[in-house]
């Protein structure tokens, strides 16, 4: 945006000095014009200090000088004083209103800026009515006109909006700025900017308290190149960022990856071809289930200077990029995408769509037909007539983090938090979070971890538990039911399910998981097979878990098992005895006709014997209301 202000300048200048030419003067002060002819030779060099100095000479000479005043607010508005370059725009409207029909243009601009919207309008509107203006300036007069009527509606209606300062812990007199969490809310990494040095820093959240933050990590960091403009993975493992003249890298800044290990981080690497390029590829945004990367680029086939394209993870790794479309991208910038952990809400910042002026931030919501509706701004004062960007929330949606050098702080860009407005707020999502155990030894285990979208049979979450602590974590979205399982070769599976169907609170699952080696007499109870109530037909929720069996005894193969069928005890014992051997049988029936030998198998009824929980309650029942599967050879 800043090279398209330059351009702006250079072509009013131009404009400007070819008019002067033109006519005479309107001061006949030879002193004034000697000013003004030196501020020209000091633009030509791009000394504006120097220029400023000699216009606002000559303007001190004769204040009725029209063309001083003129070239005074085109190099203040260049240089982003949008108050003093009103005042000078003004002045020439006063003096002179048909002097030249940019100066309501460019006075409109610099009173949106300076949120003075009404005037502003005034300004546009007067600007489209003269004849023969260009399809640019037409198309730039419109959506400026835009933002004003958004903007004096936005300040009647404003949204609550109360920013903390998130204090000495985390907030120096250095810049910090771009804080992502964790899931949990463990962890808080941010980039903090000291000696034009961009680095990343981290938090730990203890007893509900962040500590005082930390130098992330000498591999990631580093003191010749700047690192920021980063996404973390829900459970903390993966680190996308932004690096920038790197000797590794493709363009300017291109977009890379590091995984945690231990204490530490691995050596970072670039995502490379297609994902980077030549160009600039920056602020990345990992998806929950880590399968979608969103990020900004300038590459050719965008909409304008900077849009917002994702690329998804295949088995060949990352796919080529997809431009998100009109429905995020304008002809203006579009950047700081943030996919909330729901992977159904997108925040960003644009300066395209109408706001408050500069960049705001918005919202958009994935369709029932796939597609991302039209934008949202998120309001006034959220919204401000400066730049808001780099907003992220908590995986529990309720409150953002964003970062401010207009509030009271401890000097530079502060990072802060706010409760979001309910409104604005994405779905409902919790999270999984649990620790992978050997039963016997209580030793951590790397495992595999994988949890299914039961009705739609699609994996939402794939990835290990951490080889140092056994440690795993993921996001789930409200409104679907999920089952979990997590296998190690020589030991048996675990299974378990979530019902998160008319979640209404956002109450995480702990678990703490010990595998079983597998031995004779060893159990794993399969809690995603399911049934309808007395039925014994095997329901379409149960294909993901009953793969998974069918894996373990393809990779076992001299294994033998038993399918163990349970009910509650409501009902007789001989009525319970026969549904259960139904049932197990309906397990046995589909596992010998999906390539298990069935010599390998046996099942078998045990009706309401065997609880695992006392039927005192439906809950309890439903946990009685079983199958198994038991380890009778290896």
């Amino acid at each position: 945006m800043f090279k398209i202000y330059i351009l702006l300048f250079l072509l009013v200048v131009l404009s400007v000095n070819v008019y002067a030419q033109q006519r005479r003067y309107s001061t006949t002060n030879e002193e004034a014009i000697k000013y003004y002819a030196l501020s020209n030779q000091n633009l030509d060099d791009h000394l504006y200090d120097e220029a400023i100095a000699q216009l606002e000479k000559a303007i001190d000479i004769d204040k009725k000088f029209v063309e001083a005043h003129a070239q005074l607010a085109d190099v203040l508005r260049m240089r982003r004083m949008y108050q003093p370059a009103v005042t000078h725009f003004l002045k020439v409207i006063e003096l002179d209103p048909e002097y030249n029909r940019s100066v309501y243009l460019k006075v409109g601009d610099c009173e949106i800026s300076s949120a003075m919207y009404e005037p502003a309008l005034r300004h546009l509107e007067k600007y489209i009515t003269y004849p023969g203006i260009t399809a640019q300036n037409m198309a730039y007069a419109q959506k400026l006109i835009a933002d004003c009527k958004f903007s004096i509606q936005a300040l009647t209606h404003p949204v609550a909006f109360v920013p903390i300062n998130m204090g000495p812990e985390i907030n120096t007199a250095a810049d910090e700025y771009l804080p992502v969490a964790t899931a949990d809310e463990g962890t808080l990494i941010f980039t903090r900017k000291i000696d034009n040095n961009e680095d990343f820093y981290k938090s730990d959240k203890l007893n509900s308290k962040w500590q005082s933050a930390v130098y992330l990590s000498d591999i990631i960091n580093t003191s010749a190149y700047n690192e920021g403009a980063q996404s973390i993975s829900q459970d903390g493992k993966y680190l996308f960022f932004t690096g920038c003249n790197r000797p590794d890298g493709l363009g300017r800044c291109d977009i890379y990856i590091a995984q945690k290990k231990g204490d530490d981080w691995a050596k970072p690497f670039s995502l490379s071809t297609p994902v980077n390029t030549s160009g600039w590829e920056a602020q990345p945004s990992i998806s929950a289930d880590g399968r979608t990367l969103y990020f900004v680029s300038n590459r050719k086939g965008g909409y304008g200077g900077y849009d917002i394209w994702k690329s998804n993870l295949t088995d060949k790794g990352w796919g080529a990029p997809e431009n998100m479309g009109p429905e995020i991208n304008t002809a203006y910038d579009e950047q700081s995408p943030f996919i909330h952990p729901d992977d159904s809400t997108f925040y960003f910042c644009s300066n395209g769509w109408p706001g408050m002026g500069g960049k705001d931030l918005f919202i958009s919501r994935l369709g029932k037909d796939g597609k991302w509706e039209k934008p949202g701004n998120l309001g006034y004062p959220i919204n401000s007539s400066g730049d808001e960007n780099g907003l992220t929330l908590t995986a529990n949606g309720s409150s953002a983090f964003f970062s401010s050098n207009n509030l009271k702080g401890f000097g530079g860009y502060d990072i802060y938090t706010f409760e979001l407005p309910a409104n604005l707020r994405p779905n409902i999502v919790t999270y999984v979070k649990g620790t992978v155990a050997d039963k016997k030894t209580k030793a951590p285990l790397e495992a595999a971890v994988e949890i299914i979208d039961l009705q739609k049979n699609t994996p939402v979450y794939q990835d290990y538990s951490s080889e140092d602590a056994g440690e795993f974590l993921a996001t789930l979205s409200a409104g679907k039911n999920y089952g979990l399982n997590i296998s190690r070769e020589g030991y048996l599976f675990y299974s378990d399910n979530f019902s998160l169907i008319g979640l209404k609170d956002k109450k995480a699952f702990n678990l703490a998981v010990q595998l079983s080696p597998i031995e004779v007499g060893n159990k794993v109870i399969l809690k995603n097979i399911f049934f309808d109530t007395n039925k014994f037909e095997l329901k379409a929720e149960s294909k993901a878990e009953l793969q998974k069996l069918i894996e373990f005894l393809q990779l076992n193969k001299t294994v033998r098992i038993e399918i163990s069928g349970y009910t509650d005890d409501v009902g007789t014992h001989l009525a319970n005895v026969a549904l259960s051997e139904k049932r197990a049988n309906a397990v046995y029936q589909y596992l010998s006709a999906n390539g298990i030998v069935a010599t390998r198998l046996v099942y078998k009824g045990y009706g309401e014997d065997q609880p695992i929980m006392p039927n005192s309650s439906e809950e309890n029942r439903a946990q009685n209301r079983r199958t198994e599967f038991m380890i009778i050879a290896k």
